[in-house]
């Protein structure tokens, strides 16, 4: 018994489906799974192929009335490699999706679309954060302004190849069996020229260096990418052209890091100022701003300035600038200063452990461990 879903379920349609039907739901379908939309995807793949064939089945008329009446074995061995009842998947793909991609038969030149490239592109933090414009110079395949994309000299045109005329592909038939590959006169292209261009040389395209404006959104990050559309490279027989995928690389910043839309920078600060407290100013994106110390700040203790750190490139919400402290030790003492701080230092031993509570705790622990090791 066949595993084979129904044709008219793969397609979505009823049985008495008609032939226009057919062919909108099929080709809903095939642009759908289409391998050059799905690349790398082997489901995408496995739906196309069974859609193409539900369509190959239906869409014929002696074909359709033999799955009517036996199902799947009334066609099996439509798939094995004859075509004695028409003919294959260039046929199918072709007559569907001909107006679309340029398969078109009878003598349509097929048209490919253009490659797409990418460029990556360093911005400073400011850059990216405020967004800019900047102009890129890319070096791509652009078409050719002599020819218009024919490759044929100016006054000229390509014309069908006469071995397979037009269809880029050719049949030969070996017993039962019925093989199509590509024509060995035109290379599948389905039209030769007989008076290239000489600017590009037949090939319809020319290599050039283009400048580029390019905008970049305030609030982009390393790894997002803007996309220019239609700024890849031309299309092969006047095909459209590809996309262009602008990578955003951020440099790194002498004072921030950024974390999503927060920015982190560390704040030293004198040994004075952490046990007495203070002001100090902290650099922001929109210049400098006053930070108030408080007395007996610890370091790594963090300070939070809501709203001055990077607007989302996605809303208009903003992130932070979040303020490491870190107390510095004094270096370079002279004779003096080491005396005053010996002076200090002595003061405060006399009057207890309370100036110190986390070196006293963290003591009392060290004590209480060593005494849970004597046996």
């Amino acid at each position: 018994m066949s595993s084979k879903r129904d044709y008219y379920d793969v397609l979505g349609v009823s049985k008495n489906a008609s032939e226009a039907e057919l062919k909108k739901a099929y080709r809903r379908l095939a642009m759908k799974y289409h391998p050059d939309r799905n690349s790398d995807d082997a489901e995408a793949e496995t739906k196309f192929k069974e859609a193409k064939e539900a369509y190959d089945v239906l869409s014929d008329e002696q074909k359709r009335a033999a799955y009517d009446q036996f199902g799947h074995q009334g066609v099996e061995g439509s798939f094995a490699g004859g075509h004695a009842q028409g003919g294959g998947f260039g046929d199918i793909f072709d007559s569907v999706f001909g107006d679309i991609f340029g398969g078109g038969r009878g003598g349509g030149e097929r048209v490919y679309r253009g490659a797409d490239l990418r460029y990556d592109l360093d911005l400073s933090l400011e850059e990216a954060i405020n967004g800019t414009t900047i102009k890129i110079r890319v070096g791509k395949l652009n078409t050719c302004s002599v020819c218009s994309g024919s490759g044929a000299k100016k006054g000229s045109s390509p014309t069908n190849c006469p071995t397979c005329d037009g269809m880029g592909q050719v049949r030969m038939q070996q017993g039962f069996f019925s093989i199509q590959q590509t024509c060995p006169q035109c290379r599948g292209k389905g039209k030769i020229i007989s008076d290239p261009c000489g600017s590009c040389h037949g090939q319809g395209r020319v290599r050039d260096n283009k400048t580029i404006s390019v905008k970049i959104p305030p609030g982009v990050d390393t790894g997002d990418r803007v996309r220019l559309t239609g700024e890849g490279e031309a299309g092969e027989k006047g095909g459209p052209a590809g996309d262009l995928y602008v990578h955003v690389i951020v440099r790194d910043h002498p004072i921030f890091t950024r974390e999503a839309t927060n920015l982190h920078c560390t704040v030293p600060i004198s040994f004075t100022m952490a046990a007495l407290g203070g002001d100090i100013e902290v650099p922001t994106l929109n210049g400098r701003l006053n930070l108030k110390i408080p007395a007996e700040t610890q370091t790594g203790k963090l300070f939070r300035l809501r709203g001055k750190g990077v607007r989302s490139v996605r809303s208009s919400n903003s992130g932070d600038l979040i303020c490491k402290v870190v107390v510095e030790t004094p270096v370079k003492l002279d004779k003096k200063q080491k005396q005053l701080l010996e002076e200090l230092e002595q003061s405060m031993a006399s009057d207890g452990k309370h100036h110190s509570p986390k070196s006293k705790s963290w003591l009392d622990g060290v004590k209480d461990f060593f005494d849970n090791l004597t046996p």
